[in-house]
């Protein structure tokens, strides 16, 4: 099986400090960030410093993956930001507000032109849209599972700029929890990921200090349906790393269930510690165990 990635860490891509400690971390992918985390001003520096730090890293020798984060598709930027990395050969792009699988597709034949150009496998470079961050982008997300897009690797969601492009003061309740409208975006991203038959990739945890909250979050993601998370800070990364490998009750059960069924070959139920358990719980059951053999 395709091993999904646990942890997307982000990297402000001028930050020469930051980049220089990605080494230090075990996320399973970085995301140089060319969007927000860069001011105007920088963006030239980080079109030169990102690239330059993915081509010393060539493909084949990476411990981990290194994705960039471009700038929107209706901005002049994204153009500019396409054309001075993808030589570098990163494996993926984030691509940000999009309003649905039109978008990406667009930033799809932008790739076939620039990895053409300069000489790379065609394709070889995945997209992970942020599919949630405009007010139309919710309304399109089971539009994914028809749309033929052959470089998505999953959907994520975001908060923060959807609560800014609806005038929202903010999408938390007095808990902690997500409001209303942002539960059922992150409901309707889970669920279009998995009709296009994608990896889903939960949104950050923005209080970085809060370790508990995030083990937390990151285990009932993970029971939904989730994969992955994205982090924005390093001290995130074992956590949500941790959180999104099966556990060893998990694997045990597991083992349990499909010793069950392969020694009733022809059962279509059967009752394990009082509970019946039918076939869609022996694929569950297998998926478990390969995770965990891929991962460990």
């Amino acid at each position: 099986m395709t091993v999904p990635l646990r942890s997307f860490l982000f990297i402000p891509g001028d930050s020469e400090k930051k980049i220089a400690r990605i080494d230090s971390t075990a996320a399973d992918a970085f995301i140089l960030d060319l969007e927000d985390s860069v001011a105007p001003a920088r963006k030239e520096a980080a079109r030169e410093m990102v690239p330059a730090f993915i081509a010393g890293r060539p493909i084949g020798q990476r411990r981990a993956q290194y994705w960039v984060r471009v700038n929107p598709l209706d901005s002049d930027a994204a153009l500019a930001d396409l054309s001075a990395v993808v030589a570098a050969h990163p494996d993926g792009i984030m691509l940000p507000k999009v309003d649905g699988p039109d978008d990406v597709a667009r930033a799809g034949h932008y790739l076939d032109a620039f990895e053409a150009a300069a000489g790379l496998t065609p394709g070889s470079i995945r997209i992970l849209p942020v599919a949630t961050e405009t007010p139309a982008a919710p309304f399109t997300l089971g539009m994914y599972a028809k749309a033929r897009l052959p470089r998505l690797y999953g959907l994520t969601w975001g908060a923060e700029d959807l609560s800014a492009a609806m005038g929202a003061s903010g999408n938390t309740d007095a808990s902690g929890r997500w409001t209303n409208t942002y539960r059922m975006v992150r409901s309707l991203c889970l669920l279009g990921a998995h009709a296009a038959g994608v990896e889903a990739v939960d949104t950050l945890h923005v209080d970085f200090r809060d370790t508990d909250g995030l083990r937390r979050s990151c285990e009932a993601a993970r029971g939904e349906g989730f994969s992955g998370r994205i982090a924005i800070h390093p001290a995130q990364v074992d956590i949500i790393n941790a959180a999104f490998v099966p556990t060893e009750a998990e694997i045990e059960f597991a083992r349990r269930v499909v010793s069950a069924f392969d020694a009733e070959p022809d059962a279509g139920t059967l009752s394990i510690d009082g509970k019946m358990l039918d076939i869609p719980h022996l694929k569950q059951a297998r998926r478990t165990i390969a995770l965990y053999e891929a991962r460990c």
